[in-house]
């Protein structure tokens, strides 16, 4: 068996890894990074670019340079509206209802724009193995509903991969931290905050076991968002200081996002820090810049209510798994955003201790899910996992209410059923709303989308009691299965779901290789 890649596709920075000798090995990319920018780009003669180059030529050509694309994978146009406010590129809705990024005359889905960083992590990991890579975990926020774990499942096939296993940020960031520290009798909080997300969970190691407990999270809450309070903030500043607004100039907005970033690294290690933006913006009379300090204070303040977020999904964690926080032993920090001085602040206010940065934020996740692939490879032994549901799985019932049919926590795989029946006589099929999410009402949660059960008997309504076997495989995906010893209606035909249909993954996938010649042939 050839080797299997374990991939962190983050919503900011992306990593690969791989079992080298019984050992997590991170792979360095073409430019020698040992992360690579979730950033892709087009050029005016047609070139693209992805990881460092596409992020160097960003703030010149901002509106065809696409970044933080995983907050949009898996998702509905409607439920982004808020989040392509702050993007230079354009977001379009797609005829199915998806939110696809338009650059120029072509649209591309969210996975597709994906596939491109994949395979950048793909051929720096041939490089470094001299061998074919064909198969790869792939990690993913611990909130991610079906729908986006789908997304990322045809992003890997669009890049040549076999994605063998959907794992999630928590746990493969406990693998990691099992590899390194070989703890036994433990129980551990894994805080994850990246560019995007924020991936909460309890697991509990007891030799070679490790049990995931409770998880939790927000996929959108993470360090983007302490970006943005101080692109606003900037924004504010130049407005006051030269009454322009330059929330509609997308490469100035590119340039306080380059900024925002610098700022927010800087702060980690410094109390006060200078913003020096010459030439950001003209009117009539002459060019405008932008020179201003901010202190770490000021900083803390912008975000507080953004850490105090991330405290109320740790307590809710740990109501769920019904301990306190006395009760854990450690607390691991992992994602780039937890450098941040006063996050692990409010961590250790919280729980009463420390936080452990003894794993690298940036790599843990990818060199857990490098000990998965080695697992299922067979380099890795000796070592077993346990996870659980991280969204509901239910069905909308009368009066627009959501019903539950898999909790949250439950532990995977996992397997529910409900029985359906008609609402009116004579009722030929009938139609089932599948949702994920927490919310009491249908309209609040994630559709799945709706599948119905056709060829259903005469009978008055309420007479045909037909049994739906729902599944939750160990990847989280779902899949519906009609008992077919009910009634006469076999065949299940899901509409409305989020996602790309099996024709254009094939289309991106014949598009990904032609590039891939394209770009082989300019090597020569």
């Amino acid at each position: 068996m050839g080797k299997i890649i374990g991939i962190d596709l983050g919503t900011s920075n992306s990593v690969v890894a791989v079992m080298e000798r019984g050992k997590p090995t991170v792979i360095t990319n073409r430019k020698g990074g040992r992360t690579t920018p979730s950033v892709v780009a087009f050029t005016k003669d047609g070139k693209r670019l992805v990881g460092q180059d596409a992020e160097r030529q960003a703030v010149t050509n901002p509106q065809n340079t696409i970044y933080s694309i995983r907050r949009f994978m898996g998702r509905r146009f409607a439920e982004v509206q808020e989040e392509i406010n702050w993007v230079p590129y354009q977001v379009i809705e797609a005829g199915n209802g998806d939110a696809w990024v338009q650059i120029g005359d072509k649209a591309y889905a969210p996975p597709e724009i994906s596939a491109m960083v994949l395979r950048e992590l793909k051929e720096a990991a041939e490089e470094f193995l001299r061998e074919k890579v064909t198969e790869a975990v792939i990690a993913v926020p611990a909130h991610f509903n079906s729908s986006q774990r789908q997304a990322t499942r045809d992003a890997g096939k669009i890049a040549g991969l076999n994605v063998v296993r959907i794992f999630t940020e928590p746990m493969a960031a406990a693998l990691a931290y099992y590899d390194l520290s070989k703890s036994v009798d433990e129980t551990i909080v894994i805080y994850d905050l990246g560019g995007g997300n924020c991936s909460l969970s309890v697991l509990e190691i007891e030799d070679s076991f490790v049990k995931m407990k409770t998880i939790n999270g927000d996929t959108r809450l993470g360090g983007d968002d302490f970006d943005r309070r101080i692109m606003d903030w900037l924004t504010t500043e130049f407005k006051r200081d030269h009454d322009i607004d330059l929330s509609r100039d997308s490469v100035a907005m590119k340039r306080l996002k380059h900024s925002a970033e610098q700022v927010k690294c800087e702060l980690s290690s410094i109390a006060e820090t200078k913003v020096d933006l010459p030439f950001l913006a003209a009117d009539a009379s002459e060019p405008k810049h932008l020179s201003t300090h901010l202190s770490r204070t000021e900083f803390e303040q912008m975000i507080q209510d953004l850490v105090e977020k991330s405290i109320e999904l740790c307590k809710l964690l740990l109501r769920d798994s019904g301990l306190s926080p006395g009760e854990i032993d450690e607390v691991v920090l992992v994602g780039g955003s937890t450098r941040v001085p006063m996050v692990q602040e409010a961590i250790r206010h919280f729980f009463g201790k420390k936080p452990k940065k003894s794993l690298n934020p940036d790599e843990a996740v990818a060199i857990g899910a490098a000990i998965l692939g080695g697992m299922r490879s067979g380099e890795v032994k000796d070592v077993v996992f346990e996870e659980v549901t991280t969204l509901s799985l239910g069905v909308e019932t009368r009066g627009g209410v959501m019903t539950p049919i898999i909790g949250r926590n439950s532990k995977l795989p996992a397997r529910g059923r409900q029985i359906v029946s008609t609402a009116a006589d004579n009722q030929p099929s009938i139609e089932v709303h599948v949702l994920q999410g927490e919310r009491e009402m249908a309209r609040d949660n994630h559709t799945l989308g709706r599948f119905n059960l056709e060829g259903i008997p005469a009978a008055p309504r309420g007479v045909p009691q037909i049994e739906v076997t729902f599944d939750i495989d160990a990847d989280g995906m779902v899949s519906i299965i009609k008992d077919s010893g009910t009634t006469k209606a076999q065949q299940i035909t899901m509409t409305g779901a989020v996602g790309l249909d099996e024709r254009e993954i094939d289309r991106m996938v014949q598009d990904a290789k032609t590039y891939a010649q394209e770009d082989a042939g300019g090597a020569d």
